[in-house]
């Protein structure tokens, strides 16, 4: 089967390497010049880094350089991803700058696939499945301040994080950072050295974790196993889970409350200010951001100031110099606004009558298993599910793929997909207080959304194994058998091309 593939970063180029080595036909459109998604070079600013050990944050049979810190840099995951791009021989499956500006579905469920390479005219090709990775990370999301015309046009600066590359850009410049998310702490500690000044405006401040708490414990043994997600009620319960969440609640109570309280000290959230509201249970409620190193000493020491519980009314120029004005009615110094302030899930490329056969009334992407569009031939997601586990669950995605172009999954019928799809998102929707991402988000949901992956393909890592990952962190080097098990059932032997070289 010939198959497009939108994007090349984790989601993208596992599908393409396993979609290959099952014996399709693989092209990958990329926009910019180089592999890595959310983690290309075109949008990693200062002080981005992951938010999972590399132990836990790479693919099933290739792990992360162990020269690479605990915390990869951007540039250093970039580089990981060019790197999984040349061992699997994938480069010359993949178009570098050449943004896909239509896909469209002919009558016959075929696919003309409309792209421009650079500084060449649009070119079409023909396939027979599309699979879309461009991720939901897609697309910057930056307000409409009032008054930012007037602003830019006196020198000022309005871009989001991912936008904001340059730390010479800072220098001797009041920065105004917007969020409270990683990405908006990491930019501004990033920057806090050159910058005149720096401040981060918060509409709401959200609860961080640690990476080590009480500065020991690796938060890893606590969010990053099976017990973790237990700890927040699923969709559905099951086995522990259900005591858990049942007689057992005063002791998951009891645990979530000594978190907090340990969490709360060690920050010195209080002194400074700085204490969320609501119980540290929100922490899930649509994902887990870690501290940034050195942040709230930043705070503390007075050279980060966090303005809380409000937001930017407008930017004025007043002279030669710039301000933004609070809310609360305060006037900062403002020649920099950058913006931590998310990101909208699209598909431009798509008609209009089909984004609205792959949406649900709300604006929610419906895609059973966060990949599959039900009724819509020939087309399916992958990466479209933010995750603990981002790379494993692209992975395990890639290969729920593969299984079901072999038409060897195990599914329900269309109706009763869509019921459940429609039943989660409303879920989602109610457990993350709308923070859902278009019904993209599955925090910290990450391991049961495998599980029901591996069960359509009536596949699973074992009982010893989910013990384990009850009690230490999921190791994604455990899961490479699923894709050996899934190709010795479909009797189809890995390509030579697809395995690593030998050591």
């Amino acid at each position: 089967m010939k198959i497009a593939i939108i994007g090349a970063g984790f989601a993208g180029l596992t599908t393409a390497r396993h979609l290959r080595d099952f014996g399709h036909d693989v092209t990958v459109f990329e926009k910019v010049h180089d592999v890595g998604g959310v983690w290309s070079k075109t949008r990693l600013y200062p002080g981005v880094s992951t938010q999972n050990g590399k132990d836990t944050y790479c693919l099933s049979d290739f792990p992360m350089p162990k020269q690479y810190p605990e915390w990869p840099s951007g540039h250093e995951v970039q580089a990981y991803l060019n790197d999984y791009a040349e061992q699997f021989r994938l480069k010359p499956l993949i178009r570098l700058s050449t943004p896909v500006t239509h896909a469209r579905q002919e009558a016959d469920g075929r696919w003309t696939v409309t792209f421009q390479p650079q500084g060449q005219p649009e070119q079409s090709d023909s396939f027979d499945f599309l699979t879309i990775c461009n991720g939901i990370f897609s697309a910057p999301a930056v307000p409409d301040f009032p008054g930012a015309d007037e602003f830019k046009a006196a020198g000022g600066t309005i871009c989001h994080s991912s936008e904001f590359l340059k730390l010479d850009d800072a220098r001797g410049k009041h920065v105004v950072v917007i969020g409270y998310g990683k990405s908006s702490c990491d930019v501004a500690v990033g920057l806090v050295d050159a910058a005149a000044s720096m401040t981060v405006v918060a509409r709401e401040l959200i609860w961080k974790m640690p990476k080590k708490l009480a500065g020991v414990l690796n938060y890893k043994y606590l969010f990053l196993t099976r017990m973790g997600e237990g700890l927040f009620p699923y969709i559905r319960l099951q086995g522990v889970e259900k005591f858990l969440h049942g007689a057992g609640k005063p002791v998951r109570n009891s645990m979530l409350g000594s978190v907090q309280s340990v969490i709360t000290r060690q920050l010195k959230l209080k002194k400074l200010g700085a204490l969320p509201r609501g119980s540290f249970e929100r922490i899930a409620r649509s994902t887990v951001s870690l501290v940034t190193d050195g942040f709230f000493d930043l705070v503390a020491s007075g050279r980060i100031a966090i303005k809380r519980d409000t937001a930017i009314d407008q930017l004025i120029v007043e002279g030669k110099r710039r301000f933004a004005l609070l809310k609360t009615g305060e006037k900062i110094p403002a020649d920099i606004v950058i913006c931590g302030t998310g990101w909208r899930q699209e598909v431009p490329f798509l008609d209009a009558d089909l984004q609205a056969r792959i949406m649900d009334d709300r604006g929610n992407f419906r895609l059973y298993r966060c990949i599959l569009p039900t009724g819509v031939r020939n087309l399916a997601f992958n990466g479209y599910n933010s995750s603990f586990f981002s790379p494993l669950s692209a992975e395990m995605g890639a290969l729920w793929i593969a299984s079901y172009l072999a038409g060897a999954l195990q599914l329900p019928p269309e109706q009763a997909q869509r019921e459940a799809t429609d039943h989660r998102l409303r879920w989602m929707e109610a457990r993350t207080e709308g923070k859902h991402a278009r019904g993209t988000n599955i925090i910290p949901f990450s391991m049961h959304q495998i599980d029901e992956l591996l069960g359509d393909m009536n596949l699973s890592i074992g009982p010893m194994q989910r013990f384990i990952e009850w009690q230490m962190p999921v190791k994604p080097g455990r899961y490479a058998r699923v894709a050996k098990e899934l190709h010795r059932r479909l009797d189809r032997p890995q390509g030579a091309m697809g395995r690593p070289a030998l050591a």
